[in-house]
Order: structure tokens, then C-alpha cells, then sequence
């Protein structure tokens, strides 16, 4: 309970408890006990709470998708013609040698993602989230366009498969800073209480995006034939990325930037540093944000690598499998897939939804119990060779994926806080897709090329769920929270009004974690608690001890156009 300024103010000068004192009638008074000064972060006002602008979210949310939706397509496309280009490239080869290259030239890009992901992840923490991603997608359509371009070995030999290598180890350069940006960006626009459901729209976007890939490829299959998808066919998916990555960067060029990062730019700009001091690794590059947050990041990166483990066994690697393992041609390898990643995709927002009702780990560590416990009998299904068993096991395989993805988007970013979160997410991300998405269909087509055994896709993946299933133990909970480092984010005026009013309450909030200045409080034995003015004697001697700048918080009250304390309130 707080109590009048002026009748504490004597008591807080010095922070001795009470003491016994003779009195001029010999008698021993009690005098009042002397208040301790601490320091606390201040209490939230109502203008610290962002009120989320939806139609602003909405067209986030639109610019964002469509450079997952480009990124995926690209990943369909080349999933789906492997065996088609395998002749082209390298066509005195033999057949497994040629599946073995382009698969490890598919892996390749993912090598290229982690110096992507530290370079812009870097970039986007310095100069802003909507910049960089909209250089990433420039970059992405470019590369695959020009994939549609490049000479075959006819042309120049071996060095036609040398440039297939480059290019895609540009365009995996470039996707680094894709993902990691984009959930950073719809994470920091979305309301607390909605992250999982409107950042789940993300991967609902990449996913219909390699169904569009994969059923542009089946499409041509049926009307060119095998001949005329091997001469020039093939070329023409790529090439549709130019006019696709036109309209997809218009749509990116539209949207602002991020008012979390938006905000933190602008403490930067009136030299509170306010969020610095919340964030060691803010200013250290990525070799500060491994340092500072390298617990986080690791256990990140085992959830990642269990997720898309499943996910790039599931896209990029079923067509192969199904064409070489199970003795599909290559057009019915690629249409069994459409329909079962259309319907995933279409169940992602409600398992996003779901985890803003029951939280991030439930959902995912049922993604990572259902990999385990349905990958036996999801490929003992394909492998009976019928069609419907086979939808049947794909549908088993997609049920997982379908949990795990949809959490990925708002439960990473809410790991780190604002100033470092482009940058960690990068880091985290890219190298465990590198290490462990990517290179799922290649170690997967190798051992069971070594084994001779079609169950080693369903024993990798379980072995990768049951160390992600532990990683998920030690993830933060975030569902509902503010994301670290930044102010609580809600859906209209009334709702804000409701966090201030609850703070103390209310267990989701966390004023620690959030970039507010450090108020001088005189504390009471009992518990009451009072804010001092900024230049009372008290505070400055105290601000002098624990090195607080109490200039800091003094310009922070005069920018925001407040008193620097109002006398009576509590911290």
C-alpha cells in the first residue's frame, strides 16, 4: 500500500531499521522504522501496451507468407525433379549416383543457410526486420529463376553441375535469413494471447507452397511426358519463380517494420538503452549472442533438428523414396504427396491455435510422442504398395509435422529477447535445419542403401524425436507472454487497460523482462513500498552505489512526456 511522498521521505533517507531512543522524560521511544532503498523496474502505464493495429497484421502477416510460400516452392520443385534432372546435369552417371548428387547438391543449400542465417540475422537486429527480408526474398526468386536458366552437361560439361551447386548454395545463403525473419517479424506484430495461431499461418504458407511446386511438376509430368521433361521441362517451374517473386516482393515491399523493433529503435534514438541493459549479447554481434545465450540456442536447435527432421523426410525426400524404394513412377511419387501436405497444411493454424490454449510444449511434445510411436507403422503402410496404404502412411508420417511445425514460428522467437532475437534465431535455426533438416534425405537414402533396410527412414525418425522430446523439457513456456525484452502486446484498449490494472496479479507478466527504467523505491519493513523523486538524496546516494543512471530514467520520463514521479505511487 503506498503511502504520502512527503511523509515517508525523512524515513527514507537512510536504510537503518528502527532503534530505541530515550526521550527528554527518560521514558524509551520507538522510533519509526527506517526505510531501505532498492531499485525496481517500473510499474507498466498503458502507453507501454501495444495495441495491435489488425489491418497492419494482416498485411504482415501477407508479406510474410509469401517468402516462406517462394522458399518452400523452390524446395517442392527440386524435391520433385531430382530424378528428372539427375540425367541432365550428370548423364553418364549411373541412376544412384545421380540421386545421390542432387540430393547432396539439395543438402549443399542448407550448408549456405547458417552463414545466411548469422549474417542477416545480424543485419535484421541492426537496421530492422522488414529491410532484410525483403533483400532475402529478392535474393530467393533470383536464384531460382535462375536455376531455369542454367546449361545442362551437353552444353558445357561438368561445369553445368559446378553452377547447379553455386546457385543453390546462393539461394541457401539468402533462405538462411528467411525463416528466422520472418517468425521474428509476425511474432513481434501478434497479440500475446493469439502468437501461436497467427505465426502458425507461416508454415501453413510453406507448406501449400511446396504443394503448388510439387503439383506444377505432376502437372507437367502428365502433359509433356518423361522425354520432353528431361529436355526443356524441367526449366519451366524455376522460371515461373520470376513472375511469382515479383508479385511476392511487392507484397513484402508493402509492409512496415515490426513496432517491437520499431520501439526499440526508438529508445536507441533517445539514448536510454533501455533495451542494451536488458540484453548482454545486443551489442556483441553473433559471437556475444552465442556467449550469452547459448543454453537457449542449443536447446532450439535439438527441436528444430527433430521437427524438420520429419517435415523434410515428409516433402523433400517421400517422392525419391516412393519412385527408388517402392517402385512408384515418378508421376504417381509426386501426386501421392499433394493431397496429404494440402491437408496438413490446412490443420497448421488449429494445432497454432491450440498451443495458445494449452501452451507450446503440450503441442509439442505430442509431435515429437506421435513421431516416435507412428513411424513403424506409417512406412510399414507404404510399404504395402497400395495406394491407399500408402496415402494412409503419409497421412501417419504428417500427423506429427503437423504439430511440431505449427510451434516452431511462436516458440523460438519468444526465446530471446528484442535486440538479439533476429540474430539467435539465425543462428539457431539455420544450423540445425543444415545439420539435420537438409540433409535428412540424403542420410536417409544412404542408409538404406547401406542397410538394405526401407524401415531406416522410420528408425532416424524416431531416434531424432526422442532427443527432441527431451529438448522440449527445458524450452520457456510462452504462450501468452510478452515476448523477452519487449512490452505486452494485446488486441484493443480495453484489454491493455486490463494488463496495467493486473499487473501485479497476473502471473504472465514479467516486469523483469521487460525494457523498463529502474525507479528508486523505499521499502518499509512491512513490505509497503513507495517511489522516491528521482533527486532525492536518498535515491541519488543509492543510484551511486548500485550504478544506476538515474539520468537515463529521468530523460525517459521527460521524452514520454510524464513526471519523473509522482508523488505517492507505488514502483
Amino acid at each position: 500500500m503506498p503511502r504520502d511522498l512527503d511523509q515517508t521521505a525523512s524515513e527514507s533517507a537512510a536504510s537503518e531499521p528502527g532503534t530505541d531512543k530515550p526521550s527528554s522524560n527518560g521514558r524509551v521511544q520507538r522510533t519509526a522504522p527506517r526505510r531501505r532503498i532498492s531499485f525496481r523496474k517500473r510499474r507498466l502505464r498503458v502507453d507501454d501496451v501495444n495495441v495491435v493495429d489488425r489491418s497492419m497484421l494482416h498485411r504482415a502477416i501477407g508479406g510474410t507468407i509469401v517468402g516462406n510460400t517462394m522458399e518452400w516452392y523452390d524446395v517442392g520443385v527440386f524435391g520433385y525433379l531430382i530424378t528428372t534432372m539427375g540425367p541432365v546435369f550428370l548423364p553418364e552417371a549411373d541412376a544412384s549416383v545421380q540421386t545421390l548428387f542432387l540430393l547432396g547438391t539439395f543438402a549443399a543449400t542448407f550448408v549456405a543457410r547458417p552463414a545466411g542465417g548469422v549474417f542477416f540475422g545480424w543485419l535484421g537486429d541492426k537496421i530492422g526486420r522488414q529491410r532484410v527480408l525483403a533483400a532475402t526474398l529478392i535474393m530467393m526468386a533470383a536464384s531460382t529463376f535462375a536455376l531455369g536458366l542454367l546449361p545442362g552437361y551437353d552444353q558445357i560439361g561438368v561445369w553445368a553441375a559446378v553452377l547447379l551447386v553455386i546457385v543453390k548454395l546462393v539461394q541457401g545463403f539468402s533462405t538462411g535469413g528467411e525463416y528466422a525473419g520472418a517468425t521474428t517479424f509476425v511474432s513481434e506484430y501478434a497479440a500475446d494471447r493469439r502468437r501461436g495461431f497467427f505465426a502458425s499461418f507461416l508454415d501453413m504458407g510453406s507448406y501449400l507452397g511446396f504443394a503448388v511446386g510439387a503439383a506444377l511438376v505432376s502437372v507437367l509430368q502428365m502433359t509433356l511426358g518423361s522425354a520432353a521433361m528431361g529436355e526443356y521441362g524441367w526449366r519451366i517451374p524455376f522460371l515461373a519463380a520470376g513472375p511469382l517473386g515479383a508479385i511476392a516482393i511487392y507484397f513484402r515491399l508493402r509492409i512496415e517494420e515490426s513496432p517491437t523493433f520499431q520501439a526499440a529503435l526508438e529508445a536507441q534514438e533517445r539514448s536510454v538503452h533501455e533495451l542494451a541493459a536488458n540484453d548482454e549479447g545486443a551489442t556483441k554481434g553473433p559471437i556475444g549472442i552465442v556467449r550469452s545465450y547459448w543454453r537457449p540456442i542449443l536447446v532450439a536447435m535439438v527441436v528444430v533438428a527433430a521437427a524438420n527432421t520429419v517435415g523434410y523426410a515428409l516433402t523433400s525426400y517421400m517422392p525419391t523414396y516412393l519412385t527408388e524404394s517402392k517402385g512408384y513412377d515418378e508421376l504417381h511419387g509426386t501426386l501421392l504427396t499433394i493431397p496429404v501436405l494440402v491437408v496438413m497444411s490446412l490443420c497448421i493454424p488449429l494445432t497454432g491455435k491450440l498451443s495458445d490454449r494449452i501452451g507450446r510444449r503440450p503441442v509439442l511434445w505430442i509431435g515429437a510422442v506421435s513421431t516416435i510411436v507412428l513411424s513403424i507403422p506409417a512406412f510399414l503402410l507404404i510399404g504395402i504398395g497400395s495406394v491407399p496404404a500408402t496415402l494412409a502412411g503419409l497421412a501417419l508420417v504428417a500427423f506429427p509435422v503437423t504439430f511440431y511445425v505449427a510451434n516452431l514460428a511462436s516458440t523460438l522467437p519468444a526465446q530471446f529477447p528484442t535486440a538479439s532475437r533476429y540474430g539467435a534465431m539465425g543462428i539457431a535455426y539455420n544450423f540445425a535445419v543444415a545439420i539435420f533438416g537438409g540433409t535428412t534425405p540424403f542420410i536417409v537414402d544412404a542408409l538404406i542403401k547401406a542397410t538394405h533396410n526401407d524401415m531406416m527412414p522410420a528408425y532416424y525418425l524416431m531416434a531424432t524425436s526422442l532427443v527432441g522430446a527431451v529438448a522440449i523439457f527445458f524450452l520457456q513456456e510462452s504462450a501468452g507472454r510478452p515476448l523477452p525484452g519487449s512490452m505486452p502486446s494485446v488486441e484493443s484498449d480495453a484489454e491493455a487497460i486490463d494488463v496495467v490494472e493486473n499487473q501485479e496479479e497476473d502471473p504472465l507478466i514479467d516486469l523483469a523482462h521487460m525494457p523498463l527504467a529502474e525507479v528508486p523505491v523505499a521499502v518499509a519493513p512491512d513490505g509497503e513500498a513507495v517511489q522516491l523523486p528521482l533527486d532525492h538524496p536518498a535515491a541519488i546516494a543509492a543510484a551511486e552505489q548500485a550504478g544506476i543512471d538515474l539520468e537515463a530514467t529521468a530523460l525517459e520520463a521527460q521524452v514520454s512526456g510524464e513526471e519523473p514521479v509522482a508523488s505517492g505511487t507505488s514502483a
